[in-house]
């Protein structure tokens, strides 16, 4: 390996690095499914390195990997293969925090519109604005599907709620 692969691989390492857990939870917060979800991790690293962006920043690489995911997601969902073939069985959803496993599995048991923007609120950060460009919404629209998630949320914990159609 010369200096400048050697260099390329380290950059791909830390790219990887970075990003891997965000981009699994994201994915599988769209999709409800471990299988799924890596399929999606795959493909927005095969187009991260195949198109060898650059960024201003990296809020500004990071939003472009969360766009990509998204985008990666919405795919996998309107494809023939996802729409004639499911999983027999759902993959349990690896966690290292346990205390946080019931909560997961509820905001997974939420729709899907509801999930992804919890998500992105919660666990990567982001603002309703900034959520609001990324999904290409209104800000508005994200700050109604928060509390919407937010009050499901509540029901499910205080006395459980019936399965939506809408995920």
């Amino acid at each position: 390996m010369g200096v400048n692969e050697l260099d390329k691989h380290e950059y791909i390492t830390s790219i990887v690095n970075k990003y891997a857990d965000m981009i699994l939870r994201l994915a599988l917060a769209h999709l409800g499914n471990l299988a799924d979800a890596q399929d999606v991790c795959q493909e927005v690293y095969i187009k991260f390195f195949k198109h060898q962006r650059s960024f201003n920043d990296t809020e500004h690489e990071k939003a472009w990997i969360i766009r990509v995911t998204i985008n990666a997601c919405k795919d996998l969902i309107r494809s023939l293969w996802k729409k004639w073939f499911s999983p027999s069985k759902e993959v349990p959803l690896p966690n290292n925090h346990t205390e946080n496993m019931e909560v997961v599995s509820l905001i997974l048991m939420l729709p899907r519109k509801y999930r992804i923007v919890i998500h992105l609120y919660y666990y990567e950060g982001y603002k309703t604005a900034e959520i609001a460009e990324l999904l290409n919404i209104k800000e508005s629209t994200i700050r109604t599907q928060l509390k919407r998630a937010k009050e499901l949320l509540k029901m499910k914990i205080t006395g459980g709620f019936d399965d939506d159609d809408e995920k």
